[in-house]
């Protein structure tokens, strides 16, 4: 067993109620004994990517039968490619099959894309029964698990279907990431290391400083680092849950162009994280033609970007493809965008007022 409160990451305060978010090692063998603590006494629906079977999965269900919790399996084929109401429905249907209760509770285990599903499913089962997180993606860990965005994808768009349902807990250990392919641990760095240059320049000097030792996932360190990024996250949805202010935008910090280039080059070339990375090259050159930081930040973010190796340029795209792209950007209001830029290390804030000639040449600048 671990020491629950040298793990906790931070308690993050929402309308819908407060939820402790843990990171550490082998902290999921604490996973029914953590969610006794929230008070929760219904079964159990453990809802997993089938690529956490069997022994993950197993140690997850041995936990929550340890802490007094009646545990029901269901192991999904679940991606991008299928997170759309189809695969719900067999989410639906299992809990139907069980009689799923609203005093019972979901726990989704899994990437982002799992906990995007499975928060949708419990947030409009029996219109809402709690749900907690157990992510296994490092993106998932430092970004989407908390927040209490859920969503799926319809034929028109990505995510258009969902609602805010926050958890009753998050736990994420640190071990998990070791199943991994390296490509998908970068994209989740790209992340973490984006809450530095916003938020944090002292995390962003760690990720310079340690990037071999992040990798490897060697010591403390790492932990104490994805611990850190977890807690920047929490502290921003704590100060602007619903993304209705000036704080949980700048998470967003990569992402008009991150999305663009998703959108452009056909899901599934890059992964988002590497999309975002192109995108705060991109976000920096804006930056920098307006005067904002100057030409050493941008290449201290490239560098630290390509040290995880992240790339930093996009191939075969064009300028007129990734502006149109831009356009559809959630945070465009009136065609306006809202763009999220530097304005130093570990400090962020937002324009309207860039001229469309420097959007151009900044994007030309990280297309190959």
């Amino acid at each position: 067993m671990t020491n629950s409160d040298q793990n906790l990451a931070t308690v993050v305060n929402t309308t819908q109620g407060s939820y402790r978010v843990i990171v550490g090692r082998d902290v999921v063998d604490d996973l029914g004994i953590e969610l006794q603590k929230t008070g929760l006494e219904g079964r159990v629906f453990l809802v997993a990517d089938e690529v956490m079977f069997p022994t993950p999965i197993r140690r997850a269900q041995e936990a929550l039968e340890r802490g007094g919790y009646e545990t029901h399996v269901l192991a999904l084929e679940i991606g991008e490619s299928n997170k759309n109401l189809e695969t719900v429905q067999v989410v639906y249907e299992w809990l139907a099959d069980l009689r799923a209760e609203r005093r019972d509770i979901v726990v989704g285990m899994g990437g982002g894309v799992t906990g995007d599903l499975v928060g949708f499913a419990a947030a409009t089962w029996l219109r809402g029964v709690a749900v907690v997180h157990v992510p296994t993606s490092l993106a998932a860990m430092v970004d989407s698990s908390i927040g209490g965005k859920t969503g799926v994808n319809i034929p028109k768009g990505k995510n258009l279907l969902g609602a805010f349902w926050q958890p009753k807990l998050v736990l994420q250990d640190v071990g998990h990431l070791k199943t991994l392919p390296a490509r998908e641990m970068a994209a989740g760095w790209a992340e973490a290391v984006k809450h530095g240059l916003i938020l944090d320049a002292q995390l962003l000097d760690t990720f310079e400083r340690l990037a071999s030792q992040m990798i490897a996932l060697e010591g403390e360190e790492p932990v104490a680092a994805i611990r850190r990024s977890v807690a920047i996250k929490g502290d921003i949805v704590s100060a602007d849950e619903f993304e209705t202010g000036d704080d949980r935008i700048l998470l967003n910090y990569g992402h008009t162009v991150g999305h663009a280039i998703e959108a452009a080059s056909g899901y599934g070339t890059y992964l988002h994280g590497e999309a975002v990375a192109i995108g705060m090259m991109a976000a920096a050159g804006i930056a920098e033609r307006l005067g904002m930081i100057d030409s050493e930040l941008v290449e201290r973010q490239r560098n630290v970007l390509k040290s995880y190796n992240l790339p930093t340029t996009a191939k075969g795209l064009t300028v007129d493809a990734l502006i149109e792209a831009t356009k559809s950007d959630k945070k465009s209001r009136g065609g306006t965008i809202r763009w999220v830029l530097l304005e130093g290390p570990g400090k962020a804030t937002t324009r309207r007022d860039v001229p469309e000639d420097i959007v151009r040449e900044a994007i030309a600048s990280v297309l190959d």
